[in-house]
């Protein structure tokens, strides 16, 4: 029980952050909430509850206040529309909190504590967005970003001794890319499209070897390349909602803070989810990758308040050095129940993933079970919104022992 009541606090001072590529138009007030539970070995919490609040005319008509709230987390940022120009908007942010920077070691299948450990970060950011087409219905967006990120390290009560923490550090990146169209950060949107491209450059000034005698580096700078192809659409009769997902990635000079991590099934987790249902979240330290994913929900009642969706995703990706393991091709399923409240501003899915390639100690194949939750406290209706980052987690990943 004691347990059980540490996991549930962990959902609630949990949040993920959004960077987003553009100032949210709508007015939302979101609780989002998921979990994935493996079956097979040790694995690291996987779950997420967060709070996002999005509010235009903040203060005075053009400024849009975004927050991704957790009581040990906070990311925010105050935008401004039409800020630099008719066509071009800027905004302010400022990140910060617990556990915001934790890293767990998962290599080869196997979640190892004694080299994971807890860490804590804040960050300023300054974007520009820049809209080519005002007249168009989809937009096409320039983004252009700059961050600057402390991080500092602690070990928790699994971290070997041995084991050599990583320096305090700052971080300088810089973020631009081009996106057409959009997705919103919601659970299932009935209809979002998007094709984008982006690059990031992050430079540190702590850097150097850490681990067990120095086997393992945080690199100087690093480099990252992906772009990504989404579409979500509902059927207008029958009500049946399919998405498909193309994306992929590559870098340069990636270490294990900036590496592609792929694992586990949380849609809003990040702000470019890497999905593979059935495995660890982030299991997967990637220097480059493709990754495929498809779901589809089909109405079961004619209220179309329950549905059942199913989803597959499969990827090709080359490891890190340091987390490789046998076969680069690998591919999760699952399927479940999903409940869309009358209203619309209740979502839930219980969920069931296979990761047909997930590396065990009984050779292939890991299940796990897991759940999907929005709440809609004010029932919003939006036109276009997407983050502009693969795989940045935010929250309290250490608070609990597994």
């Amino acid at each position: 029980m004691k347990r059980t009541g540490r996991v549930l606090l962990w959902l609630v001072l949990s949040a993920p952050a959004f960077v987003s590529a553009q100032i949210d138009p709508v007015k939302r007030d979101l609780i989002q909430l998921g979990y994935n539970q493996p079956f097979e070995g040790h694995a690291p919490f996987a779950g997420y509850a967060f709070y996002y609040h999005n509010q235009p005319d903040f203060l005075r008509t053009n400024t849009t206040l975004r927050l991704a709230v957790a009581p040990v987390y906070l990311d925010s940022e105050l935008g401004f529309v039409h800020g630099l120009g008719p066509r071009t908007d800027f905004g302010i942010g400022l990140a910060g909190g617990g556990f915001a920077d934790s890293y767990n070691e998962i290599r080869a299948g196997t979640f190892r504590p004694d080299e994971s450990f807890e860490g804590y970060g804040a960050e300023v950011s300054f974007s520009l967005y820049h809209l080519f087409n005002p007249a168009d219905q989809v937009p096409l967006n320039f983004v252009l970003r700059g961050t600057a990120h402390y991080s500092t390290y602690d070990r928790n009560n699994d971290t070997d001794p041995a084991f050599q923490l990583p320096g305090e550090r700052g971080d300088f990146s810089v973020r631009t890319g081009l996106r057409w169209g959009g997705i919103e950060p919601t659970l299932f949107p009935a209809l979002a499209m998007e094709l984008s491209i982006w690059y990031e450059g992050q430079l540190r000034t702590g850097y150097g070897p850490y681990g067990f005698d120095g086997d393992r580096e945080t690199e100087e700078q690093s480099h990252l390349f992906w772009t990504e192809a989404a579409l979500s659409y509902t059927l207008p009769k029958s009500r049946q909602n399919f998405s498909v997902r193309l994306m992929t990635g590559t870098s340069v000079d990636a270490d294990r803070f900036s590496a592609y991590r792929l694992g586990g099934y949380l849609p809003l987790v990040s702000e470019f989810p890497l999905s593979l249902p059935g495995y660890y979240f982030q299991e997967i330290s990637a220097r480059q990758f493709v990754l495929f994913s498809a779901s589809y929900l089909l109405p079961l009642d004619r209220s179309q308040r329950w549905n059942l969706g199913v989803n597959a995703a499969s990827a090709v990706v080359d490891y890190l050095p340091g987390e490789r393991q046998p076969g680069n091709s690998l591919t999760g399923v699952g399927g479940g129940i999903f409940y869309r409240a009358p209203s619309d501003r209740l979502k839930i899915m219980f969920h069931y993933a296979y990761g047909v390639d997930a590396l065990r100690s009984h050779g292939r194949g890991a299940n796990s079970l897991g759940i999907l939750l929005q709440w809609d406290l004010g029932k919003a209706r939006g036109e276009k919104f997407t983050p502009a980052h693969p795989d940045r987690w935010r929250g309290w990943r250490w608070f609990f022992p597994d």
